[in-house]
């Protein structure tokens, strides 16, 4: 009886096989947080204050009080995606860094490293409910299954394109979403609705479990709240499966002065045929 010569390749071909296998069929990565820090790049950001505002977030994720926060929740790692948002007319949303695992301050580093190197973008409108809506996307690209989610938005302005900003941040908190905010308070607003944006953020953006603002109105108060914004996140003060907070329903804050300015000031444009794709 013969026997073919390539037989014991067989095992050799199985064990390649396996190691071949694609990512999508092994199980997500269980992480404590999946947590979108969406960054504020509309025109109405002087460049310093851009630059300040990244470097925020470059120094929390080098800190180890950071670092700290992560070790300490159940499962000792969490995962995120820095993005840096402005219109909806154009769609200007995008990705900086994509979704990583971060579990040791070597991982914590690297993210800051990346963040650092990354160029700045600027861009015209602020849409905050677009930003909103591209991060809840964004949590079903990611592989890995979160027990807390939270869109991290910072900014200047209120929602002046797109559609209503509670109607996308209702839509988030109705799938277990937290949004909190860091409202930007730097300079003398350009628009009146923007003297108090701190309120505006209060009652027509943040919500969901646990959600909470730090309003900025020092810039040498920047870099520390960012990083006390981002330990508070990671901890989470609420736990997980907490009451929903319920939405306002009566905000304090006219929710839609800055689209009904907007609309009175600039027509909005027609897309060209086939659409404006969001830039990734």
């Amino acid at each position: 009886m013969r026997h073919p010569k390539t037989l014991w390749l067989l095992p050799v071909l199985l064990t390649g096989l396996l190691t071949l296998t694609p990512a999508w069929h092994r199980a997500p990565t269980e992480v404590d947080l999946a947590l979108v820090l969406a960054v504020d790049v509309s025109t109405s950001m002087d460049p310093d204050e851009q630059a300040l505002q990244r470097q925020g977030y470059v120094e929390a994720f080098r800190s180890p009080l950071v670092h700290q926060a992560i070790r300490t929740g159940m499962l000792g790692r969490i995962a995120v995606t820095y993005v840096e948002w402005a219109g909806a007319h154009p769609h200007f949303q995008r990705v900086i860094v994509p979704w990583v695992v971060l579990d040791d301050p070597k991982d914590s580093i690297s993210f800051a490293d990346r963040l650092a190197h990354a160029p700045i973008h600027r861009a015209a409108g602020t849409s905050i409910s677009q930003v909103i809506d591209f991060s809840m996307a964004l949590f079903s690209s990611g592989h890995f299954r979160a027990a807390r989610q939270v869109i991290d938005i910072s900014g200047d302005g209120s929602n002046n394109q797109g559609r209503l900003v509670t109607e996308a941040r209702d839509n988030a908190i109705a799938r277990g979403v937290t949004i909190n905010g860091l409202p930007i308070l730097l300079k003398a607003p350009d628009r009146r609705e923007n003297a108090t944006i701190d309120a505006y953020y209060r009652d027509c953006v943040i919500g969901g479990s646990g959600a909470f603002m730090i309003p900025i109105r020092e810039r040498e108060r920047l870099l520390t709240e960012t990083k006390n914004k981002i330990v508070r996140e990671i901890a989470g003060m609420e736990m997980p499966g907490a009451p929903i907070k319920p939405v306002r329903g009566q905000p304090g804050t006219d929710c839609d002065t800055s689209e009904d300015l907007w609309d009175e000031l600039i027509p909005e444009p027609h897309p060209p045929a086939g659409g404006i794709g969001q830039e990734l």
